[in-house]
């Protein structure tokens, strides 16, 4: 299925350097979140930003930074991965890249095996006032 217009549009809206990376994530995600997800997967611009969910959690995302695109995993400081690090005062890591051959596929189909698996459920957070509780 191809992406949404939207991604696709973000994507496009990037500068020469930066589209090459949106890209290869963008069809990475999309490819391996499909084929690993249980639930429904969902993909859309989300607070203004490429975001993948499952079942109404957000799973994985990206963002551009002043100076590199910002690859977001919401659970990802529980993968227990040397590539990822921690980011905000919940459980989400992230990967920096400023050139598309930063992104190893390698690693990124792991990242997101592991997000199927370990997920936090940040659907529900503001209902539970800030408290995340692990889902599966």
């Amino acid at each position: 299925m191809p992406l949404p217009a939207d991604i696709l549009a973000y994507n496009a809206d990037q500068s020469a350097d930066d589209r090459p990376i949106c890209d290869r994530l963008a069809a990475t995600i999309d490819r391996h979140l499909s084929a690993n997800a249980d639930g429904a997967v969902e993909r859309k611009i989300w607070h203004r930003h490429p975001v993948w969910f499952i079942d109404g959690n957000p799973i994985v995302g990206y963002s551009r930074l002043k100076d590199c695109i910002r690859l977001l995993f919401w659970s990802g400081q529980t993968f227990d991965e040397p590539g990822l690090k921690p980011e905000g005062s919940f459980k989400a890591a992230e990967a920096r890249f400023a050139r598309e051959d930063e992104v190893s596929v390698k690693d990124l189909k792991r990242w997101i095996e592991k997000a199927v698996r370990i997920q936090w459920d940040y659907k529900n957070i503001v209902k539970r006032k800030g408290k995340l509780e692990r889902l599966k």
